[in-house]
């Protein structure tokens, strides 16, 4: 074939494919921009959380919906965006990429790539916004979600598929049992994601370098939306991570999310909603404020076998002013949640850490999302550290207390000491229930209340090494019996006369 006939053969195949009908483009014009916010008029048909595009690519999202404007966030740079730039409708809702491709990244609130390691590949997206699952398509948490932090797994119990929020003041260890309990999940097929909202980036980066270090980034996923981010990407971040985590439960999976945290989370909403000059209501807040965090954490759920069986476990955080719990935003998650960890400053700050108000601590799970063993030997340990509370009081005239209350005391000392631990160590379920076992069942009373937390520690790995088939027996979960529980008393006898 001549030059001129593939020419003109190649012309025809491309007349052929040219669409030449009318395309019809809902196209506005921006009238007013100001601090990532844009004001559009002419667009007459625009949904909620509508993606729009602005110039250069760049997206924005559309929030408010009033008679001649539509307000919408811009998802990314618009230093290069003016008023009197043309704004398109998409007719698509905001969503994200999903999938496994996610698992040991770090990723912005768009699911884009913040670690160097290239593209994120994903042919499955989720909305960002999602209907939570209804009432019929959950069913009863009871299967426990093991932090690795003993005074959590004993007294303040986690299921798969509840929201047990961690408040307190700043600097109070809050990021720190977060993160351990991703770290505990190693080998427990869970899937895990943290959000970090308005936090330093120097802070996210030395959490994602202690996950790494521990081979814990192979199953969790960071969106990251520092403070240096815009609010409106701020805002988004925890709808996305909810939007990958169920991406996970609909196959079945057990996920943890942790927002770190929501307060900040609400301050990117006010600004946003104030932006869009929405009416303030109290605190400035918007009045949908409660609504904002109640549809995300309503996502939270653990479902029946018919939908899948998967479960989604959420860990919020929220920062007190003072420890005040009664202002607005913490009373609002409070309500929502299955639950909440205080961590007390005085506490923290006199030693005790985890530093964890027992009396403002509760799950409203209870002992159903704990394992028969630890349920065995926990609800003694409960009962004993009140009694203590109560007695503490009267510690000063120990002199004149009778031998029973002076043991009583001793033994919740003993106790407090034993539930303390440091970050990056979680315990297993097998550590956890021996060092109860051995405290509540009176074998350390002869030891100083200095002496419990060495003693605890180097008697499980005496145990580890001598009674491999005893601790495989305990790390089951299962009630220890009559013969275990006095075999596990004969090998404490045993360490002890050696030690």
């Amino acid at each position: 074939m001549s030059d001129a006939k593939r020419i003109v053969e190649e012309l025809k195949k491309e007349i052929e494919g040219l669409d030449l009908g009318a395309k019809q483009s809902n196209v506005g014009e921006i009238v007013e921009l100001k601090d990532g916010i844009a004001r559009i008029s002419g667009i007459s048909e625009s949904f909620y959380s509508e993606l729009l595009e602005f110039p250069g690519g760049i997206l924005g999202l559309a929030l408010n919906l009033e008679e001649d404007t539509v307000g919408a966030i811009i998802l990314g740079d618009y230093s290069g965006i003016k008023a009197g730039d043309l704004v398109k409708t998409t007719g698509r809702v905001a969503s994200i990429p999903v999938g496994d491709a996610l698992l040991g990244r770090v990723v912005s609130p768009l699911a884009e790539p913040l670690d160097a390691r290239g593209n994120i590949v994903s042919s499955a997206t989720y909305p960002i916004e999602k209907i939570a699952p209804g009432v019929m398509a959950r069913k009863a948490v009871t299967e426990p979600l093991q932090t690795g932090w003993r005074a959590i797994d004993a007294m303040i119990p986690i299921g798969r598929g509840q929201r047990e929020l961690i408040i307190g003041d700043r600097q109070t260890g809050k990021t720190a049992l977060a993160v351990d309990t991703i770290i505990n999940q190693k080998g427990q097929d869970v899937v895990c994601i943290y959000v970090a909202v308005g936090q330093k980036e120097s802070k996210t980066a030395k959490i994602i370098s202690e996950l790494r270090e521990r081979g814990s980034m192979d199953y969790t996923i960071i969106v990251d939306a520092p403070a240096s981010a815009p609010a409106s990407l701020q805002y988004l971040a925890p709808f996305s991570a909810a939007a990958m985590g169920e991406y996970f439960m609909d196959q079945g999976k057990d996920v943890l999310v942790i927002y770190d945290d929501l307060s900040k989370h609400a301050w990117a909403y006010r600004e946003i909603s104030l932006l869009l000059r929405r009416p303030p209501g109290r605190e400035a807040y918007p009045g949908d404020v409660f609504y904002l965090h109640s549809r995300l954490l309503e996502r939270s759920a653990r479902l029946s076998e018919k939908y899948g069986g998967g479960s989604i476990t959420t860990l919020p955080i929220i920062e007190t002013q003072a420890g005040d719990v009664s202002a607005y935003i913490p009373t609002n998650v409070i309500s929502i949640t299955d639950g909440q960890i205080y961590l007390d400053t005085d506490l923290f700050f006199s030693g005790v850490r985890p530093a964890i108000n027992v009396g403002l601590s509760v799950s409203r799970v209870g002992s159903s999302a704990q394992t028969k063993a630890m349920k065995q030997f926990a609800g003694k340990m409960r009962l004993e550290l009140a009694q203590f509370r109560e007695l503490a009081a009267f510690a000063q005239f120990e002199g004149d207390l009778d031998e029973t209350t002076k043991r009583d005391l001793a033994r919740g000392r003993r106790l407090t000491e034993l539930l303390k631990q440091d970050q990056w160590e979680p315990q297993s379920l097998s550590r956890q229930v021996v060092g109860i076992f051995a405290v509540t069942q009176g074998l350390t009373d002869e030891l100083d209340v200095a002496q419990i937390r060495a003693f605890d520690e180097k008697l499980y790995r005496y145990l580890e090494q001598n009674e491999k088939d005893l601790i495989a027996k305990i790390a089951t979960g299962e009630k220890l019996d009559d013969a275990t529980m006095k075999k596990l008393t004969e090998a404490i006898g045993e360490f002890k006369k050696m030690a």
